[in-house]
């Protein structure tokens, strides 16, 4: 029986990867980001380019120019696409590249997101081994990705430095006090005016708009709008009309939340998610990453059922991205351990949103820096400690590429990636079930199209072993179940499924010749 199952789940993966569209290296490429967006197909992973091929020979976590180190520039990331392309990635989120300021800074680099400049490219992301210009090799970075059918988005920061505050002061919103607004606690930037709905700032405006040209220029297929609330909906409606003009697949990410409820700043605009939904944007990041906060099914359910719903509310169609784990969340290592990871794994695979990975997630990074907040010998701005955000991917500093060696971790990732390969119909067209548990802190759906289904069991109890009883509608035991993801055994027995469930773990099963 269980070659049987093996023999099947190989000709699922043959028969996907001959109907895959192959694009040739002397192929012109044609952006179809917005397309496969809309239909739950991007497995989106995030990078940033400074770390990304980082060359940390001594080990120490630092990028140490002085002795021949190399930080990740435009060139050395191309070494890295064939991974992502192995991995099933077809699409990535690039963090910022515009250049960062250097006066009020966090980081000795400095953040990526704080931008001094929206219509030229960071140098630190230049190669000095090649003579190329940094436009021509951030265009060979996209090409190389092109050629791997390799979608790029590129982010676009929500703030300007400091350094651009002192240059363009009009750009920028003041207090009573005739000061730049800091908003939140983001001490390195300054708030930029962007208007009103009524009435939009045309100076910013014409800032984003130069930023969209280069990265059209560039040969980019999206954008990820950063802190998107921070903008009038008018502003994004113009900016987002233009790009289509220029390139109609050219996909906006907002980075936004139904569970973002207030202004960064009491002077500046919110703009609530689903009026950036209206106003242009293909999709936004929903709540996913409230998983951390869940003890009980009925939360994840309820945030499956509100996106379903919201989703499909709109004229043009709309989409999520499993935003379970982002750079602004802290590692799932160190909130539940591997499991936790694990679980945020296949529930990217197998729900109807687009899956979303931070690098370094796949192999378990807990981006735990032994120099973090520590003095610093030399730095490239003018803050001399190592700052950082605990557990989270560096973006302040010249370090060490993101990654670890959890190789059962990896495995997973690279299961879970295929499954959604094979899957691609049934998350772009299938119905979402939830399935009836007796246990509250026991999850299960199915996705069903077509005459194959996805069975998902997951325990949110990291603690303790749960037992639970699932009734699958329709379901028996003579039908072809391939186990994707399992430990513990599920018995099925008077027409349900016995389940005794590891702390923290999911189980996934594909059915074959039946829908729900």
């Amino acid at each position: 029986m269980l070659n049987r199952l093996k023999i099947l789940l190989l000709t699922l993966l043959i028969t996907f990867s001959v109907s895959t569209k192959v694009y040739a290296a002397d192929q012109p490429w044609v952006n179809d980001l917005r397309k496969l967006f809309l239909a739950n197909a991007a497995n989106i992973y995030e990078l940033n380019i400074r770390t990304f091929n980082a060359n940390d020979k001594n080990g120490n976590g630092i990028i140490d120019f002085d002795l021949g180190e190399e930080s990740g520039n435009f060139i050395n990331a191309i070494d890295r696409l064939d991974e992502l392309k192995n991995a099933n990635i077809n699409a990535i989120h690039v963090q910022p590249i515009t250049p960062i300021g250097k006066t009020k800074a966090l980081g000795t680099a400095g953040s990526l997101y704080s931008a001094s400049g929206f219509d030229s490219l960071n140098p630190q992301l230049k190669s000095s081994k090649s003579a190329l210009s940094i436009e021509d090799q951030a265009k060979k970075f996209i090409d190389e990705a092109h050629k791997r059918n390799i979608r790029v988005i590129i982010d676009l920061p929500a703030c300007g430095s400091y350094d651009l505050y002192m240059q363009q002061p009009e750009l920028f919103i003041k207090d009573k006090n005739g000061q730049p607004v800091i908003p939140a606690d983001w001490t390195d930037v300054r708030l930029l005016n962007s208007g009103t709905e009524e009435n939009i700032n045309r100076d910013v405006y014409n800032l984003y708009k130069s930023f969209v040209d280069m990265v059209l220029e560039l040969g980019a297929d999206g954008i990820r709008a950063d802190v998107a609330p921070l903008k009038p909906a008018k502003f994004w409606k113009e900016l987002i009309e233009y790009s289509r003009k220029r390139d109609p697949q050219f996909m906006w990410l907002a980075e936004t939340s139904d569970s973002w409820t207030a202004p960064i700043s009491t002077y500046g605009v919110y703009t609530p998610y689903n009026k950036l939904l209206e106003a242009g944007f293909d999709g936004y990041y929903g709540s996913w990453f409230n998983i951390k906060n869940w003890k009980t099914a009925d939360e994840l359910y309820k945030h499956i059922k509100f996106n379903q719903e919201l989703l499909s509310k709109y004229k043009d169609k709309k989409s999520v991205i499993g935003s379970f784990t982002t750079h602004d969340e802290m590692s799932p290592i160190l909130i539940n351990g591997n499991k936790f990871s694990e679980m945020i794994t296949w529930l990217n695979a197998t729900l109807p949103l687009n899956a979303y990975f931070v690098d370094g997630f796949p192999t378990g990074d807990n981006y735990i820096y032994f120099w973090a907040n520590k003095k610093a010998p030399k730095t490239y701005t003018d803050d001399d400690y190592y700052f950082i955000h605990r557990g989270k991917i560096d973006i302040f500093n010249f370090s060490r590429k993101p990654g670890a060696a959890n190789y059962d971790l990896y495995e997973n990732f690279l299961m879970s990636t295929k499954l959604r390969q094979i899957t691609a119909p049934l998350l772009a067209n299938g119905k979402l079930t939830i399935l009836k548990s007796d246990n509250p802190k026991v999850f299960a759906y199915a996705m069903s199209h077509n005459e194959k289904t996805v069975l998902v069991f997951g325990n949110l109890n990291f603690s303790d072993i749960s037992e639970c009883k699932v009734k699958v509608p329709k379901y028996n035991e003579n039908l072809m179940t391939v186990p994707i993801k399992i430990k513990s055994i599920p018995v099925f027995k008077n027409n349900k499924f016995n389940i005794k469930m590891e702390p923290g773990e999911i189980i996934v099963l594909l059915v074959e010749g039946f829908s729900i």
